[in-house]
Formats: C-alpha cells, structure tokens, sequence
C-alpha cells in the first residue's frame, strides 16, 4: 500500500499486505480514493460554514448545544495546533473516551488533521478496559469527561498515568476546579483566549493524511472477551462504512443523522461521525440513550435515518405503545445491526414509525458485507440479513473450506476493499483470521437465501452440540422472542457431563415471568422439535451486551458453567 512517510512507523508495520492486483482493482473500480473523510469535512466547512453540524442533547440539560460546520472547523484546527504543541507527532496514537457531543468528533478530527490517529473508547468502559487499551495501543494522549455517569474518570486516568510509561497527557471534559488546571480540555486545549501559532494553517496542510494512511484503531467489541486492536485505513473504511450506507439508505447532504450508540466504538465513530460529517449533514446526538427523548426530537430536528443495533429499534416500539399521539415520521430509514433481529420487527417499524428497518451484517473487520436497500419490501427485509454488498465478495464454507449449496449453514467467509488493514501489534492474530487464500474468517455462521441474500445464524460459538446433535441458538432465540412474556432473550450452552452441553433460555420478561415449562410448551405448539427446547430457564433484568448492542453470551456461558446460574446484568 501506498503510506505516506509520516506513518511509516510502527502503526504502519503492522498493515497486512494487500494484494497488488486486489489493490489495482480497487482503484480501478472507484472502491479506494485519493480522498479522506478529512478531506470531505474540511470541505464542507468551506461550503457549508453557517449549517448545523452537531446538535448534541445531554441529560440534564434543557436546551441542546448546536455547532455549525464553521465553528466546528475552526475548533478543529484550534485543536490541533494545541495538539502539536503537546508535542502529539503524525502516527501517534489518541485516546478519546468522550460521551455524544461535540468533543469527541473535534478532538478526533484534530487528531486526523496532524496525520495522528484517533482510537475511541466507549464510554461504559472502566479501568480494567481503559488498562488494556492505553496500554496496548501506546497512547500518548487520553481525554475522557472527569466524572460520567457516576464514574470518576479522572481518578482512573491518574493511577493508569502512573503505570503507564506512554501515557503522558490527560485531559479532562467539564472540568471543576479539583483537578490539575493543566488537565482541563477548554482551558488547556481549546481556551479561545491563546493565540494560534503563527502559520497554523501552513503547518497543518503538510500533515494531512493520505487515504492509504490508518484512519482509526478500534478495539473490537469483546463478544468473545479478548479485544483486538483493529485498524482501517481511510480507504478501507470508506469502503467499508460510508459507501455502502450512503449508496443502499440514498444518503444525501440533506438528510439528518441520529447516534445514541456511543462515538467511541466502531458503529458510533463511523456512522455517527464520519458519515453525516462527510456529507455535510446535520448529526444530533444523546449522551445517553432515551427513547422517549428521541420520539419527542424526531420531528423538531427532523431526524431521517440512524445506523444502531436490534435493541433500540424493541425500544422504541416499545415506547411507541405507550403513547397516545403519534411521533413524527420522517425517520426513513433504520440500519440495523450487531445482532439477530426478531420476527416482526420490520413490520412493527414500518406500522409504527413508516420507517424502513434496513437489516445489515458485518463487523468491525470487514465492514458492512450485506445489506438491504430502502425501499424494500417488508417481507424482504423480514427474511434476511440483507444482500451482499456488491463489491465486497461473500462464500459459505463447510469445516473443510470447501462452498456449500444455498440453504445450507456454513462458515461466512469476506474478502474485498472493505476489509481492515490488520490488527495492532499482532501479526499473528491477523494471519489467523484469513485463510491460505485470501479470505477473512468472521466467525459468523449463515446460509445464503433461494433470492440470493445471506441470512445470519449466529456465531460459531451460537452451535450447541447437545449429544451429538447441533442446535441453533438463533432458532430458538427467533421463536422465544414471539412469546408475550418475553422482551429479550439469548440462548447459550452450559456444560453437561452426559450430553457435553445442554440448553439454556436467558431470558428478560415482559411483565410474568415465563417457567421453564410454559417455555417448552410454546417451543413445542409452535412445531420446534424436542432436541432443540431448553432444559433451563435463567430470567435476568437486562442482558450483557458490546457497547454495538452485540450480546455478550460469553459472559452468560461463563456465570453458568461457574456456579450453574446467570446473574443479572
């Protein structure tokens, strides 16, 4: 790949070699650019300098704070001046754990303006996690809200400081006067009070990356409980993210995005930040999810689409029901997805909203890989996960890696320009992750549909194997979600001497809680045979889930496996 010098560092060593011809390819066919997501949104602060660009809603705050594309702009090279005089250098790395607002997309642009590179951090994240990713990515510079939700952030970034030999700078969102004034962001970084260097702008334009420089290190999710520091390239993610939602949702400058999910990982940083910015549209954000907040904001910041998991979608029809008036429908569009979506949901969505739920599969590695296209019908969009994305190329292989027919469930394989460029400071784990021809292992289990679409069947893990006999967690996970007693559900194995595993609902009740009969009893009315019914009933408030909205059935596994129960999340 074509990396420009100033990351030819050690970020850029580890960048998996692409193949030429593939490289050619994508070019060729328009998938790879010469543009960046930076370059798109400086423009925009040129041509669109008096629009709004964020909106942000935070709780406990009546009034929402808006920033137009011309004071963002000006933020951001305020930023990154203050940045380099920090001393922050092109492929450095930048921590960023900031709630939705206008914080987190400045100080991430900043960082892409000095040819550093941003890493977001969700924002539940706590010390444990923040150890592991400070540490691993060799971050120079962390900046997180001194105190969130509860959660002194400040306290925590101070004990990592002192163990963590990379960590030089901290600094703070909403500061008060308790902590070092060196380390609060507005007086230190942003304060409007400093005169910028002199030639600011000259200095800056030379750093701008390239598309083929890392745009951005994101740790996976952890559905499995071990993150990997994943990095994209602008190219690749463009590729990956911003083509394919723009191209099937008909995306244009005019529209209105919405992000609850967290800026800090993957789904919230792209879709939530680099898209609607790259567009010049207006992005509205909540700094934590509510949903009736955002049945009342729809109408008055005319939301049009949201990219967000299975969970807020149940939510807001949830919400829907007890409302007398009906909310604004000009939400067209919902991508959806991070996890399995529920029989009915498309159609509650549309009845409910006249919004289109789009169903859409990928991850943080191969960006979107399927997708549906708005203006689908509902019972298209009921039937799979979507169709794949043309230019990325999708195979279902057997345990051997040989393709098997249509209709049958196999390994999901990926390959094409969207795919991410390796991960950090592991070579070996991005050799494991691709086959000896080229193809990137999701470790999604799928089949391809009789139109041609791929329909997701869990991961790899989502197989019991209960005597001998493999069972579906996604089936019966499809057909609990349609008993009335039953608002959330995974299913997951727990060991069993005898039979190796055996079956366990966890589930979170809709008013009574169903008993491991009433369970069986439905299974079995609705014709599902007896190998695949539960054999235990574990009900729990809410279910551990990725800050994607992926459920963390590891998690579950584990509590049943130690002690035979789930505790509630």
């Amino acid at each position: 790949m074509n990396v420009r010098k100033h990351q030819g560092t050690r970020l850029a060593s580890w960048i998996r070699a692409f193949d030429p011809a593939d490289v050619e390819r994508f070019r060729d066919s328009g998938q790879w650019r010469d543009r960046t997501f930076l370059d798109d949104f400086l423009d925009n602060v040129r041509r669109l300098s008096q629009k709004a660009a964020i909106v942000s809603y935070r709780s406990g705050v009546p009034l929402p704070e808006t920033v137009t594309y011309g004071q963002l702009g000006a933020l951001v090279d305020r930023l990154a001046g203050g940045l380099l005089a920090i001393g922050v250098k092109p492929a450095d790395v930048v921590s960023i754990q900031a709630a939705n607002g206008w914080e987190g997309p400045a100080i991430a642009l900043a960082t892409m303006r000095i040819g550093a590179v941003p890493n977001p951090i969700p924002i539940i994240y706590r010390e444990r996690e923040l150890r592991f990713m400070l540490e691993d990515s060799g971050s120079k510079v962390y900046l997180a809200p001194q105190r969130f939700r509860g959660y002194d952030f400040a306290a925590a970034a101070q004990r990592l400081q002192s163990e963590i030999d990379t960590l030089q700078q901290l600094y703070f969102f909403d500061a008060d006067d308790t902590i070092d004034p060196e380390t609060n962001f507005m007086r230190s970084l942003v304060d409007v009070r400093r005169e910028l260097a002199p030639g600011l702008a000259e200095t800056l334009e030379p750093l701008r990356p390239g598309a083929d420089d890392i745009a951005m290190l994101v740790y996976t999710s952890g559905t499995t409980g071990t993150p990997k520091g994943a990095l994209h390239t602008y190219n690749t993610a463009w590729s990956g993210y911003r083509n394919v939602i723009a191209d099937a949702l008909s995306l244009t400058a005019d529209d209105v995005a919405f992000m609850a999910s967290t800026l800090g990982h993957l789904t919230g940083f792209i879709h939530g930040m680099l898209v609607p910015l790259s567009m010049g549209q207006k992005v509205v954000y909540q700094d934590r999810w509510d949903v009736d907040g955002l049945l009342d904001m729809m109408g008055t910041e005319g939301i049009t689409w949201t990219l967000s998991a299975t969970a807020f979608a149940l939510d807001m029809i949830e919400a829907r029901k007890n409302r007398a008036q009906a909310p604004s429908d000009t939400m067209r569009a919902f991508a959806c997805g991070g996890a399995s979506i529920p029989p009915g949901v498309a159609v509650a969505m549309h009845e409910e909203f006249s919004t289109s739920l789009v169903p859409l599969w990928g991850c943080s590695e191969t960006g979107i890989a399927s997708i549906h296209q708005l203006g689908a019908s509902v019972e298209t969009l009921n039937s799979s996960d979507g169709f794949p994305v043309p230019w990325q190329t999708i195979r279902v292989v057997d345990a051997g890696q040989k393709p098997v027919p249509p209709g049958v469930i196999g390994n999901l394989q990926v390959r094409g320009p969207g795919l991410f460029a390796g991960y950090f400071g592991r070579n070996d784990l991005t050799a494991d992750a691709f086959t000896a021809d080229g193809w990137y292992d999701t470790g999604d289990l799928g089949r391809v549909t009789d139109d041609g679409a791929i329909r997701i069947e869990g991961r790899s893990k989502d197989i019991i194997i209960r005597g001998g006999q493999n069972i579906s967690a996604v089936e019966i996970e499809n057909a609990l979600y349609t008993h009335p007693n039953i608002q959330d559900v995974a299913v997951v194995s727990y060991p069993d001497e005898r039979l190796g595993e055996r079956v366990c609902a966890v589930i979170v009740a809709d008013g009574r809680e169903p008993t491991l009969a009433e369970v069986v009893t439905y299974l079995d009315k609705g014709g599902m045979a007896k190998p695949f019914w539960p054999q235990k009933v574990a009900v729990v408030k809410s279910l551990p889930r990725t800050p994607s909205g992926k459920v963390q059935k590891f998690v579950l596994r584990e509590s049943l496996a130690k002690s035979g129960t789930v505790g509630s999340e």
